[in-house]
């Protein structure tokens, strides 16, 4: 074996390893998701989770706390259960709402 075929079998050994445990990473992702639900506005400024909507680009970026546009992860079947001072209900919302004044 020269040392050409060693460095190419060690690179498609590794390209097979990073594929399987990407394949892994996406199968525990879509299982996590099948029992968590978006709860808005119960976050905490700083504290929701990626994309909230306008104002809101990505994790941590809520200004305010309990924002009607800022969702954190949730247990599914929770998030209605959940304090939000802001919402018209007082609890969270499934969707994003216009905060009450």
């Amino acid at each position: 074996m020269t040392a050409s075929t060693r460095t190419l079998s060690a690179a498609a050994l590794v390209l097979a390893l990073g594929s399987a445990l990407s394949m892994t990473a996406v199968s525990t992702v879509h299982a996590a998701d099948d029992t968590m639900e978006k709860c808005f506005g119960v976050a905490l400024k700083g504290k929701n989770d990626c994309a909230a909507g306008a104002g809101t680009t990505c994790a941590g970026t809520a200004k305010m706390d309990h924002q009607g546009n800022a969702w954190k992860s949730v247990p599914k079947g929770t998030c209605t259960t959940l304090q939000s001072k802001t919402s018209p209900t007082g609890f969270g919302q499934l969707e994003a709402f216009k905060a009450k004044s």
